[in-house]
């Protein structure tokens, strides 16, 4: 008989431990946001834009070109109805245009007054949820075009600046 309470004792204190540990837990993820990043690459680098931003991938699509638009303004593309401007990523990046692949993707971003736009890219890759700490500030660079970076394994993820792109998109 004592058997069984020693049992029973030693298994609510293994619940208590538990719950401790879980409410310590919780109180150390409540006290650092984490951000949701939907991680890209372009030129085999990784890129990540906030996934709050993101209406949805899509597979890429016949973009037709607009004259007299900035290099980096690939064109138009139609999904369900809304006219979407493409930005090429990598010419707004200072990279050579590439041919598309398989993997090439269109990132469909939320912008300004809920109007739409999209993002060539030449894969996307995963969603990484990343402390709010481990971001750090991107050094003033030509074009502005990233952040912050944040560590990834041995690789560093540059946060791309949407409101920065869509700015030099729409001065051009």
């Amino acid at each position: 008989m004592s058997a069984t309470m020693g049992s029973g004792s030693e298994t609510s204190s293994w619940k208590e431990l538990a719950r401790a540990a879980a409410v310590v837990e919780d109180a150390s993820a409540a006290s650092e946001a984490l951000r949701q990043l939907l991680m890209f690459s372009i030129a085999d680098t990784p890129y990540a834009v906030p996934v709050e931003s993101v209406r949805e991938i899509v597979r890429i699509r016949p973009i037709t070109p607009i004259p007299r638009v900035s290099q980096c303004v690939r064109g138009v593309i139609s999904l369900r109805g809304e006219v979407l401007q493409v930005i090429d990523l990598r010419v707004r990046l200072d990279l050579p245009r590439a041919e598309v692949t398989r993997a090439t993707r269109i990132i469909v971003i939320s912008v300004r007054e809920g109007s739409l736009a999209g993002l060539l890219v030449d894969a996307v890759t995963q969603v990484l949820r990343v402390p709010e700490s481990a971001l750090m500030p991107q050094a003033g660079s030509e074009t502005d075009a990233v952040e912050a970076l944040c560590v990834r394994g041995k690789q560093f993820v540059s946060l791309i600046n949407l409101e920065r792109i869509l700015d030099v998109v729409s001065d051009h």
